[in-house]
């Protein structure tokens, strides 16, 4: 894909991922209410939006923002078209007025001003994740795309968040939900964002093209069957890794090690006569790629088929100075497969003496998701490695984060949403966020202040209340504070623009701050809320829900 780039103090911005993402990608009442601002003379009033979300997503009490990168980058090349202004004009009611279209032609996003949390940042219910200034019908019009940019973001990067929680750090996990993806678009982004939240590669190459995430993947169920026997096999040498010598015969060398291992006395004769059609099937890939051989066991059977050849296969490359990477699961019972398949590789080295053998990484698939993840280490498991697709790109357990974009102020006069639902009064006024930081690292509450209220400071007591209950309140002494809005778009007002950081600084981050949570406000099942509050001021009033 190739986007446009605009300029803004001096530097390149390129355009948005998706080339179909321009100015029209906007809901039709986005510009019915610019019509009428410009009719009304409304248009340039300088106008405050919040964008951010009532609840945390899958029962839990935490998410991470993620999207903001696009959304700089529409708001950078923002600028419509005569084909697209020619549209709208088709699109709206024949009252509208010449000069309305030649105001479209001439806006662009020079005059917003965008303030963001950083993108990977573990946020909360209430708490602005962006604010846009800025005249009114314009951030109007931004408002449909920016919502659709953070809101599937963030619930893609919180599902891998907690995925990669249950299953532990050590292990590796790959996304492979692009065939599942709800079209190129969501694939493209789960993979992008899937990484962010944790997981360490994809099986998406234009992923990898587009955003340099590493690449795993090996072969399929239909590559094993659609061998019949090792007789198919007419280039059968193979070079040993360090160029010394030639193996003439690399299927013979094989065989050789296959009657070994099925005559070994500590595996209990276990191992019959193996699937012919598979082990060519595995000599063919190994001899493809010597260096990089991890065979799909479970074709026929795992035990009796698939691990047995599998290792012979692996035998015959040690041979030849190789080191063979490992096996996938991809049905069965994970926990019982991959333990038994684990006693088979320590045996091995063991017994033959191949130093290492018994570390064969075990990758497992099959629909897994979360809950599986919880019950498989729960059980006891040998899988090193999790490739995981429907469940995590789809966000099977929920559809939508449900981010909502609210005008807070116009004219520095401070507006409200009022509802009774108490969960859906916005929060009124141009506000700034702290993060409040506890002796032992691990943040304790997030309070919103009016925007010229004095910030927290280290050591000071602070006082914390709810906004609705005035008897829920509580003092905190921070050991650190941390502001989370930052200027990633200054428009006019001659503020140093924070720079988007690289995709690696944005997953190394989310890692961090996910790290830096109390263990039971990210714990999978009865997580403790956390606390997002206003200080004691006239100028915010309150944001704690929790």
């Amino acid at each position: 894909m190739e986007a446009k780039a605009s300029q803004n103090a001096g530097r390149v911005m390129d355009g948005p991922t998706n080339p179909m993402v321009t100015p029209l990608l906007t809901d039709l009442y986005q510009f019915t209410m610019a019509y009428a601002y410009w009719k009304a003379g409304k248009h340039n009033e300088r106008a405050v939006f919040d964008l951010y979300f009532r609840k945390n997503p899958f029962g839990g009490e935490f998410t991470v923002f993620a999207g903001l990168e696009e959304c700089i980058k529409l708001i950078a090349n923002f600028k419509l078209t005569e084909e697209e202004v020619s549209f709208i004009r088709k699109s709206l009611p024949g009252s509208c007025e010449e000069g309305f279209l030649n105001y479209l032609r001439e806006i662009d996003c020079s005059d917003v001003e965008v303030y963001a949390i950083s993108e990977g940042t573990v946020v909360f219910p209430k708490v602005p994740l962006l604010r846009l200034e800025g005249p009114v019908a314009v951030v109007q019009l931004l408002e449909t795309p920016v919502l659709n940019f953070v809101n599937f973001a963030s619930l893609v990067t919180t599902n891998a968040a907690r995925h990669r929680l249950v299953s532990g750090r050590p292990k590796m996990l790959f996304e492979f939900g692009l065939r599942r993806a709800q079209g190129p678009d969501g694939a493209i982004g789960a993979s992008k964002y899937c990484y962010i939240g944790g997981f360490d590669a994809t099986s998406n190459v234009a992923a990898g093209r587009l955003f340099g995430i590493p690449l795993r993947g090996t072969h399929s169920h239909a590559f094993v069957s659609s061998f019949m026997s090792p007789d198919e096999i007419l280039e059968r040498s193979l070079c040993s890794s360090d160029g010394s010598n030639t193996c003439e015969d690399f299927v013979t060398l094989v065989h050789s090690w296959l009657s070994k291992i099925q005559w070994l006395k500590s595996l209990g004769g276990i191992f019959g006569e193996t699937n012919q059609s598979e082990l060519a099937a595995f000599i063919s890939y190994a001899l493809a790629f010597p260096n990089n051989f991890l065979a799909l066991v479970d074709t026929y059977d795992v035990i009796r088929s698939g691990v047995p050849n599998f290792c012979a296969v692996a035998l015959a490359l040690s041979d030849l100075g190789y080191r063979a990477v490992g096996i996938r699961l991809d049905s069965g019972d994970l926990a019982y497969l991959s333990s038994e398949a684990r006693k088979i590789f320590h045996t091995i080295e063991k017994e033959l003496g191949v130093p290492g053998f018994g570390k064969m990484i075990i990758t497992a698939s099959n629909d897994l998701n979360e809950e599986t993840l919880d019950a498989l280490r729960k059980q006891g498991h040998e899988v090193d490695c999790f490739g995981i697709g429907t469940y995590l790109v789809t966000c099977y357990a929920q559809a939508a984060l449900g981010c909502v974009f609210k005008l807070v102020e116009i004219n520095n006069q401070p507006r409200i949403k009022l509802s009774e639902d108490v969960s859906k009064v916005s929060i009124p006024c141009k506000k700034r966020c702290y993060r409040l930081y506890g002796k032992e690292g691990y943040s304790l509450v997030d309070i919103m202040t009016g925007e010229n209220e004095p910030c927290p400071k280290v050591g000071e007591r602070i006082l914390c209340r709810h906004p609705f209950s005035e008897s829920k309140r509580a003092y905190v002494v921070p050991k650190r504070v941390e502001e989370l809005l930052k200027c990633y778009w200054p428009g006019k007002s001659g503020k140093v623009r924070e720079e988007l950081p690289a995709l690696q600084d944005i997953r190394d981050h989310c890692i961090k701050q996910l790290e830096q949570m109390r263990p039971d406000h990210v714990r999978r099942l009865n997580p403790t809320p956390y606390k997002v509050q206003s200080n004691d001021s006239n100028g915010v009033g309150g944001a704690s829900l929790t």
